[in-house]
Formats: structure tokens, C-alpha cells, sequence
């Protein structure tokens, strides 16, 4: 299997020899260097659950906080099968890089757990939210770590994880989260910024390969939050979507997939982490 981790580090190695030619100070920059291909610090954990059965579980759970630098550290929490900690190392490399490219104030962390939610009752669901939330308390908030919604998780997530947090902490302190309800504190159009940010880009791509909106035709792999909204906005600029799938299956058209009634079928007919 291949270390998305070593990925990460090698993808820093290939671009090093050419910004070396911009710095007149080449040890530091190689010392600069290494020091992007650890996480400053990596949590790890197995959170004890006792299920609604009475039966306790143990899930493992991780946070790699890679680099502050540049400001606080700032990435998503995933609920997932596969989440393991080479796995949140890497992505905390990459949302390092991504920050600094976009010029936000932040530095890179991932977090995640290892379980499948769609396993799992709400009431269920909940509960780990809480246990992890507490578990980060100490290493996370406002100007130290800032986690959001990932994989399998959203703004109800996030408002669990909040709560866990200031009851801990004893204050109210609704910037330690992003990503959660706009009735506590959350940004409107953050719901769909991440696939209307990937509509966006894609057209702006596809425009310098001129191709035109009504006879592009596309698939989507994932139709998740991110998935559902980047082909609706893909939809409404023009784009034909011809085919979804998630994790339960695919569908495909080739005259064109109709996005809300296909979410609407979806949610009435399969379970999701969400219901």
C-alpha cells in the first residue's frame, strides 16, 4: 500500500531544488525544508465508547498538527473506515502548503477517526463527537488549532465538538470550530463553499481549453455534501452531468442527471451518516 505520507514528503523534495534557486540562504532553506516533512506534533488515542447495547467499543483516533508557522493550526476531522494516522499526516502537510499558497494565516492539521458512521445511531455518533472534542480540548482553540468538517462529518458534528469543548474549557468559544450552524456562530455558504470552489475552478479550466459549458459533459465520483454541490453549481453554469456515484453506487445518463431530484432519491432511499 502506498504511504500518502511519503507522497507528501517526496512532493516536497521534487519542488525543493527549484525554489533553492530564490533564496540566497540555501542552509536554512534546506533545514526549512526538512522541517516540512514531520508534523510538529501527532496525537493519537483509542477512545472508549459504551454503545447503546451497554457493550463498550474502542475507536482510534488521531490529529496531526503539522506546522504554525504561519498562524494556527487549521484542517478537517474525517469519521472514516480508512483514517489512519500516515493518512492525517499527510493531509496536514497539504493543508499547510494550501494556506501558505492562498495566503491565509493558518498552518496545516488533519484529524480523524477511525469508524464507519453509517454503522452507528445518531445518538451514537454524537457521543464519539463529544469523546473526541474532549480528547483534543487541551491542544486545540481559537490561536492554536482550529478543526472543521471533513469526510462523514458536518455543522452537526461540529456543533457537538463545540459543545464537548466549552464545556470543558468553561467559557464560550465558538472560533475553536469552523464549519458549524450559522445559529452558533457559522458562516453562511460554508455548506457548499468547497464544491462551489471546485465548480469555479474546474469552468475556469475548462475555459482555457475552450470548451463550451453545453457540450461538456461530466461524472462525479462522490455525491456527499461536496459532491452534491459541486454538481449543482457545475449544473447551473452549464456543465451536463451524466453520471454520479458514492459509496452505495452510480447512476448515469447520458442526456443528463437531474441533481435535486437525485439527491432527494437518495436521501429518501438510502441511509446516510446524516439520518
Amino acid at each position: 500500500m502506498v504511504s500518502a505520507f511519503s507522497n507528501a514528503k517526496k512532493q516536497i523534495d521534487s519542488v525543493a531544488p527549484i525554489l533553492i534557486t530564490d533564496f540566497p540562504d540555501r542552509k536554512r532553506f534546506r533545514k526549512a525544508i526538512e522541517l516540512l516533512k514531520k508534523p510538529q506534533k501527532v496525537l493519537s488515542t483509542s477512545l472508549s465508547l459504551r454503545m447503546d447495547n451497554g457493550r463498550v467499543r474502542n475507536f482510534s483516533a488521531f490529529r496531526s498538527q503539522h506546522n504554525d508557522a504561519r498562524g494556527p493550526f487549521k484542517g478537517g476531522i474525517r469519521f472514516h473506515p480508512q483514517v489512519s494516522e500516515d493518512e492525517v499526516k499527510a493531509l496536514s502537510v497539504w493543508m499547510s502548503i494550501k494556506t501558505a499558497v492562498v495566503g491565509i494565516p493558518y498552518g496545516g492539521a488533519k484529524g480523524g477517526v477511525v469508524v464507519n458512521p453509517k454503522e452507528l445511531p445518531v445518538k451514537e455518533i454524537e457521543k464519539l463527537s463529544k469523546v473526541y472534542a474532549e480528547f483534543l480540548t487541551p491542544y486545540i482553540g481559537p490561536w492554536k488549532d482550529v478543526p472543521a468538517p471533513d469526510i462523514n462529518t458536518g455543522a452537526r458534528e461540529m456543533a457537538w465538538m463545540l459543545e464537548a469543548y466549552e464545556k470543558k474549557v468553561g467559557y464560550h468559544a465558538p472560533a475553536t470550530f469552523t464549519g458549524k450552524p450559522v445559529e452558533l456562530g457559522g458562516s453562511l455558504g460554508r455548506t457548499e463553499a468547497t464544491g462551489q470552489g471546485g465548480a469555479y475552478v474546474l469552468a475556469q479550466y475548462l475555459k482555457t481549453k475552450k470548451l463550451k459549458n453545453g457540450k461538456t459533459t461530466m461524472a462525479i465520483q462522490g455525491f456527499g455534501n461536496v459532491g452534491y454541490w459541486f454538481s449543482k453549481i457545475a449544473g447551473d453554469l452549464g456543465y451536463k452531468i451524466v453520471a454520479v456515484s458514492d459509496s452505495s453506487g452510480g447512476v448515469y445518463d447520458s442526456k443528463g442527471l437531474n441533481i435535486d431530484k437525485l439527491v432527494e432519491l437518495k436521501e429518501k432511499y438510502f441511509d446516510s451518516y446524516q439520518n
